[in-house]
């Protein structure tokens, strides 16, 4: 129910606004808002959850689905989240670690029941901490920022695709995407101009100026979902710049 897909361009619906949405569908039928709510949000948990050693792939995942299914289906998670309480993915962690934990004790109980020994090369569930670090709290949080980041490039794409500016998505990738993500040097504007029909390297500038523009304003409305009112997005965004920092350092 929960698979992976590519956020759509032009959605709208605050965060706050899909979680009243979840909570008004019927739990016998499709459930889209819920597939999106989990789309959102899986991918990060995924890393909190490698970063606490939880296991390899198949391990991750059925924590995943067992979190899903015990703690959002059959708890009822969503209905306890309130904008009044802070942010919803705070309130994801702390189950999901929660649930952790119980999934812990229950394999250290049924251990102890069978009188087995766990060698150390089945390190898993029974491991686990019983609290997050803050280094696994930083990871998580740069995970999350990298989902963000990864939505709104995802979104200046479409938009230069649907406005028949392929030139504009060139330049913002030779200029900006690719120099940030692979730590390499900026394309000339010299070599942009011949390459993607500019008439000078002052319009290239001034087109990568159009297209950062587009980053910023596709920024601002990922962000929007996510957070309970307009208010908060601006804090939001400061800390995605101190979290990408950190995940940098």
């Amino acid at each position: 129910m929960w698979e992976q897909k590519q956020p759509g361009r032009g959605f709208q619906t605050t965060q706050w606004s899909l979680i009243d949405r979840v909570r008004n569908e019927d739990s016998q039928g499709t459930r889209p808002a819920l597939d999106e709510l989990l789309r959102r949000y899986l991918p990060a948990l995924r890393v909190h959850l490698r970063m606490r050693g939880a296991g390899g792939e198949h391990a991750v995942e059925d924590l995943l689905q067992g979190f899903v299914k015990s703690r959002i289906l059959e708890a009822n998670l969503i209905a306890t989240a309130s904008a009044s309480r802070g942010k919803f993915r705070t309130l994801l962690l702390t189950s999901l670690d929660r649930y952790v934990v119980d999934q812990r004790r229950y394999a250290s109980a049924q251990i102890r029941d069978a009188a087995q020994e766990v060698s150390l090369s089945e390190r898993g569930l029974h491991d686990l901490p019983d609290d997050t670090s803050p280094a696994e709290s930083v990871e998580f949080d740069v995970a999350w920022v990298r989902q963000v980041l990864q939505q709104t490039v995802d979104r200046v794409r479409a938009e230069c695709e649907s406005e028949h500016r392929p030139d504009l998505w060139k330049l913002f990738d030779a200029r900006i995407l690719r120099p940030a993500i692979e730590d390499v040097e900026p394309v000339a504007y010299e070599q942009l101009v011949a390459e993607l029909g500019f008439t000078s390297p002052s319009q290239a500038w001034n087109a990568l100026v159009t297209v950062k523009r587009m980053f910023e304003r596709a920024l601002r409305l990922v962000v929007r979902e996510y957070v309970q009112d307009e208010a908060h997005v601006e804090a939001e965004i400061r800390d995605l710049q101190a979290n990408l920092g950190r995940g940098a350092g």
